[in-house]
């Protein structure tokens, strides 16, 4: 292959470098030079950003490359620049976090820039196994992030769980691919699509393949019923890695599911259809009804973050144009309320671990009445109440779901939103009406870095809700790769 061909993956092959340039480093120094390091991965992760706009500027109209196994398109820059986003935002937070828990940054940063590598070639793939390739780097660097603390037994044991369980689904998916494969004799999506159209559609080889499929992908963005390693994951790692993990892996797995499903498997839209719609209902109502019951915030808010994958799901039920820019839309927005919230999770500490219990949080609007205002707003976004950006998100898959004739499932939809304003208001309750007096509270934690990137996510959120238009063209633009008209 001529070296000229892997010009266009120099954003890749510069992160990937970077990455193991801060190993060696962080090798030399230890836990020294956190700061520098992590600046250090912020920056590349912001020149990646300008050579991915360049390039696809370059690219103008789609371009395939490597080999036809990547695409250099609209879709693919969308999720490449908020991967790049929330990577940054969960490496700032991580700063503080890692100096005060006494571990190096140089491995931590160098994981995170191979995770991100591996969701941009999710995002990018054309191919079966290119997204596979893409997947799993995503997910061993992902792993090895969740277990970082290696002298804690809940980060240990939280990282056992997701890698087995992960490998297993790993193991379904390729599977899937192989059986997907055997019927159409190609691994190239749009090959499939035509060679789809040409087999039977009770061919049920070829349905088993798309089912399996489906249930790999949904294990990835933590649906029901393959959500059993959220909660342990989530609750086990440090939490900036629960951060990083509840956005960036989830929005590269959607645009990896947009790919498969709308591009390679639409002449089968009506099998897959009704597995996501089950899928989709399952999770919204499991994920709500499930963090009723959670004390602990990183647990709460793992089963939200399943809730949430019901959502977005539906804007794939839909399979409309107005759905497919919908879940685009939703990830974007899912990112920042998420992390804002995981933000003060991370300042207040309680007892070693960063304010696990909802108890940490009586009488925060006495002792830091901007930081508990702050809270409330980015609860407010993820239950979905205007005029915040999660409100936006949940009207437009909403919308679409209602467009394409998911009545019921909408309504499965309206109700659950519903039910979450218990469980987010719980901590509302904590900060505003309960008295911390006669306990020892959680101290909220001075870190300029974090607190930063909270106030970048509350504008966010803020500036998505009472402004959508721009991220919704945005969002039609990457549909477009897709060969879906952005109706809506």
């Amino acid at each position: 292959m001529p070296l000229a061909d892997f010009v266009p993956l120099i954003p890749e092959i510069f992160l990937a470098a970077v990455g193991f340039a801060l190993m060696l480093a962080g090798i030399s120094l230890g836990r020294r030079g956190t700061r520098p390091l992590i600046v250090t991965a912020v920056a590349a992760l912001g020149v990646t950003a300008v050579l991915v706009i360049l390039f696809a500027r370059a690219a103008g109209a789609p371009e395939r490359i490597l080999g036809e196994m990547l695409v250099i398109d609209q879709l693919g820059v969308f999720i490449k620049l908020l991967i790049l986003a929330t990577s940054a935002m969960a490496l700032l937070m991580a700063a503080g976090f890692l100096e005060r828990a006494g571990y190096g940054a140089g491995e931590f940063s160098a994981l995170v820039l191979f995770a991100t590598v591996g969701m941009f070639i999710m995002a990018s793939g054309a191919s079966l196994v290119s997204l596979y390739v893409g997947l799993e780097l995503m997910a061993l660097s992902v792993y090895v992030l969740v277990g970082y603390f290696k002298l804690e037994t809940k980060s240990n044991e939280g990282a056992v769980k997701y890698f087995v369980l992960g490998a297993l689904s790993s193991g379904v998916l390729l599977y899937g691919i192989s059986l997907v494969y055997g019927t159409t004799g190609s691994l190239d999506l749009a090959t499939i699509r035509r060679g789809l159209a040409a087999v039977p559609q009770d061919n049920p080889t070829l349905l088993l393949g798309i089912l399996l499929v489906a249930f790999g992908m949904l294990f990835k963005v933590a649906a029901v019923p393959f959500h059993v390693w959220t909660p342990d994951a989530y609750e086990g790692a440090p939490t900036p890695v629960t951060a990083f993990m509840s956005v960036g892996p989830k929005a590269a797995a959607f645009a990896m599911f947009l790919r498969l499903f709308v591009i390679a498997f639409a002449p089968e839209v009506e099998a897959w259809q009704t597995i996501l719609w089950i899928a989709s209902a399952a999770t919204m109502i499991y994920g709500n009804i499930a963090a009723l019951t959670q004390n602990n915030v990183k647990r709460m808010l793992a089963y939200s973050s399943i809730a949430h994958a019901g959502y977005a799901l539906m804007g794939l039920v839909a399979a409309s144009g107005t759905g497919l820019w919908a879940v685009l839309m939703y990830m974007a927005v899912y990112a920042f309320m998420n992390l804002g919230a995981f933000g003060f999770v991370i300042l207040l500490e309680s007892k070693g671990y960063a304010g696990e219990t909802i108890a940490d949080y009586a009488g925060l609007s006495r002792r830091h009445p901007g930081a508990a205002a702050l809270m409330l707003w980015f609860m407010l976004a993820l239950a979905g109440i205007p005029p915040t950006g999660g409100f936006m998100g949940k009207l437009y898959v909403f919308a679409a779901a209602m467009e394409a004739g998911c009545v019921v499932l909408t309504v499965i939809a309206v109700v659950m939103s519903a039910v979450s304003l218990y469980y987010y208001f719980r901590i509302v309750v904590q900060m505003y009406l309960k008295d911390d007096e006669g306990a020892a509270p959680a101290t909220l934690l001075r870190d300029r870095w974090t607190e930063a990137m909270i106030g970048v996510c509350a504008l966010v959120t803020l500036a998505i809700g009472v402004w959508p238009g721009p991220l919704v063209e945005w969002a039609k633009g990457g549909l477009q790769a897709l060969g879906v008209g952005s109706s809506g």
